[in-house]
């Protein structure tokens, strides 16, 4: 499943906290972004009757079905502030905005990026 780094945790613990009506981190993965796929995270106030919990340091993350196969081995880094980094070991290709990737099977999503793509 995911990894969450001990800064990223810290991260979120600390927004669990500033939101009490919070009870865990989603973390998605929709269709769309410039190559094909891109990542979505948020606090949520509970799990959906799909979802799978994963309880990573005591920090509940919320996956849909649908998404747990392309975040399986992601590993969710803290940007200093600035954010979150994903790094995919399912990626075929990144986008430059580093929100987006592709795992191969949707390659002409791809060919039309205007953010930087790279395999």
């Amino acid at each position: 499943m995911l990894i969450l780094t001990e800064k990223a945790i810290d991260v979120v613990k600390n927004l669990l906290a500033e939101n009490p009506e919070a009870s865990g981190l989603r973390v998605a993965v929709t269709g769309g972004g410039c190559s094909g796929y891109q990542y979505g995270m948020g606090l949520e106030a509970e799990a959906g009757a799909e979802d799978t919990v994963v309880a990573i340091e005591g920090v509940p993350v919320y996956v849909d079905n649908a998404s747990a196969t392309l975040l399986s081995g992601v590993v969710i880094d803290e940007l200093s502030g600035s954010g979150f980094r994903f790094e995919n070991p399912n990626a075929t290709g990144t986008c430059g905005c580093g929100s987006s990737f592709t795992t191969g099977d949707e390659a002409s999503a791809s060919s039309a990026s205007s953010c930087g793509h790279r395999s």
